[in-house]
């Protein structure tokens, strides 16, 4: 009895000395940073807001009142009064363009011009700094925004006659918003041996999966749509590595300044993954890329098919997805649809991959673990490629595991195959302020039941059970992630036009919004467990804004800034105006 009471005594002091050490032990977790003093939205579902977050190093540690949180307050920890300021986990752009975002602040940023005329003036002022012969390139214009139209057009297009004329000497090739179609000038065209039927005659002109807009007499009018772009852009010269390394380091920047702490780049080649892999080695890659790889690269994906998804254990830089572009866009009509547009009723737009390869690679996808993301605007576009992914599943049942599988922009839909997203399990990336930009127009391209049935159908979507991916398809649009929220929960134009929001039935939910933006854009990516919420243990990612997007007014909502950018754990943008 002695000895079993000895040992029980002996056994209580190490047990007590176990709990103190533990305790100690838990005392001794100083936060590096600890965030107070304004709403925290976590995007969690037990706690969705909280007082008070600590973080240590590039992980979260605590998340909950601020009493509780002064435990882990130490000499050296880092505190930030948000002041009445609302946080938010980091927000992801899901569907973006990273080196066209950077290119854009290098080259003719055409975004926001409202006439042909402010087109020709910016290449006039960029003709005069230019070298006789150098090239001229932009992106942005989109004739459908702008607020009247040349005298001089063909087939709902601009001639390039006016523009020739302030560029002689100058090749100029300007690529529309929608990155789906191009305007080239004279000296360009002479280039490509095109502005003539010459010696090429007509043949020239022809091109599988997109069209050379052509005049009355067989003359191109500048206008190159979908794969025809390809007969320009081949004579451009290549951008320098110096040039790469600078666009790159804008577009890091612009993120910054947005509130993107990760980017979901929807597509790239071996010459932009070096880029990329130089840049993380340099300690430049201070966001999360998530990559997708080109699909106009057979020899590319199959390397990758190879040697398998490359999952960062750093989170920085991981390639798992194959971006394949299958259609145009509504604005150069090149959206692929079931019945012609409105307004051209002998178009139907262009399928600009064969739908055997999207089979054949989402086979691929799921034999050797890649996720599949198909570009699709158009109804008939949205419809043959869930088609060729149903396809695979069912020829591949026993891989079908956590696919994931997108279709990206899915703008405009067949009412029959909203549900079917849901019942194959593949995410929609939608763009919300594409409505905005947009749907004043699409309804000439598609007609009043077509829009009110099938496009941009958020709710519908999301009622159905899948999430929704949010973003903007920099450079598309602009990367302001506050414009495309304020797109998500309204249903309005930037403009706060129409009164209610066009098919309002259709709009998201603040809560929705925000989730389109961290959680279920992590999920879009595999990601969900370690980013998209302020959750213990996930990465410290935070978007600080200068108000409360969750509660402030509809008609102030637009006037919301990004206060601060915190990535990984440390402060990489503030705003001066918010210090």
């Amino acid at each position: 009895m002695k000895i079993n009471r000895q040992l029980s005594l002996l056994f209580l002091s190490v047990l007590g000395v176990f709990i103190f050490y533990s305790c100690t032990s838990e005392k001794k977790q100083i936060a590096t940073l600890l965030i107070h003093g304004g709403p925290i939205y976590t995007v969690d579902s037990v706690n969705t807001i909280v007082e008070a977050v600590a973080t240590l190093d590039n992980k979260i540690l605590f998340t909950g009142s601020m009493v509780d949180a002064e435990k882990f307050h130490g000499p050296d920890t880092q505190v930030i009064n948000l002041e009445g300021k609302t946080m938010t986990p980091g927000l992801i752009e899901g569907h973006g363009h990273f080196m066209g975002l950077g290119y854009n602040e290098l080259n003719l940023d055409l975004i926001n011009t409202k006439s042909y005329q402010e087109i020709i003036d910016a290449v006039a002022e960029a003709v005069k700094k230019a070298k006789p012969g150098e090239w001229i390139t932009g992106r942005g214009w989109h004739q459908s925004k702008w607020e009247q139209m040349p005298e001089e057009t063909f087939k709902g297009f601009q001639t390039h006659n006016r523009l020739s004329e302030v560029s002689p000497n100058n090749p100029v090739y300007l690529r529309h918003a929608s990155g789906h179609a191009g305007f080239a000038n004279a000296k360009a065209m002479e280039l490509a041996g095109l502005q003539v039927m010459g010696k090429d005659g007509i043949d020239a002109f022809e091109i599988d999966g997109g069209e050379v807009i052509l005049d009355d007499l067989g003359l191109p009018t500048g206008i190159f749509n979908e794969r025809a772009m390809t007969l320009i852009t081949k004579h451009i010269p290549e951008n320098t590595p110096e040039k790469d390394i600078k666009a790159f380091e804008l577009a890091v920047a612009a993120c910054h300044r947005n509130g993107i702490t990760g980017f979901h780049d929807a597509g790239i080649g071996r010459e932009t993954i070096a880029l990329y892999n130089n840049m993380k080695a340099s300690d430049k890659m201070s966001l999360r890329m998530y990559a997708m790889l080109t699909g106009w690269d057979k020899e590319l994906l199959n390397e990758w098919y190879e040697k398998g998804p490359s999952i960062d254990p750093n989170h920085l830089f991981t390639i798992r997805s194959v971006k394949l572009n299958c259609d145009g866009a509504l604005g150069s009509r090149g959206a692929w649809l079931l019945e012609p547009y409105s307004d051209r009723e002998d178009h139907y737009g262009h399928e600009t991959l064969p739908m055997d390869f999207v089979k054949e690679t989402a086979l691929k996808g799921l034999q050797y673990g890649f996720q599949v993301c198909s570009h699709a605007i158009g109804d008939r576009a949205n419809r043959e490629i869930l088609d060729r992914y149903e396809a695979a599943f069912e020829f591949k049942p026993e891989l079908v595991n956590n696919h994931r599988f997108r279709i990206e922009h899915a703008q405009h839909l067949h009412p029959d195959d909203i549900p079917r997203f849901a019942k194959l399990g593949v995410i929609p990336a939608m763009q919300a302020v594409h409505l905005s930009s947009d749907r004043p127009w699409a309804i000439d391209r598609l007609g009043e039941k077509r829009i009110k049935e099938g496009a941009y159908m958020w709710q519908e979507l999301l009622k159905s059970g899948v999430p929704i991916v949010n973003g903007t398809d920099v450079p598309v649009e602009p990367l302001n992630p506050i414009a495309s929220l304020y797109a998500s929960v309204t249903r309005k134009t930037l403009d706060g036009t129409p009164e209610g929001g066009y098919e309002p039935n259709q709009k998201m939910s603040r809560d929705q919004a925000l989730r389109s933006y961290t959680l279920d854009a992590a999920y879009g990516a595999f990601e969900e467990d370690i980013k998209g919420s302020i959750v213990r243990g996930k990465l410290a990612d935070f978007t600080i804004f200068d108000q409360d997007i969750m509660m402030v007014p509809e008609e102030k909502f637009l006037n919301t800034k990004v206060a601060m950018t915190i990535f990984d754990g440390k402060i990489v943008y503030r705003d001066s105006e918010n210090q």
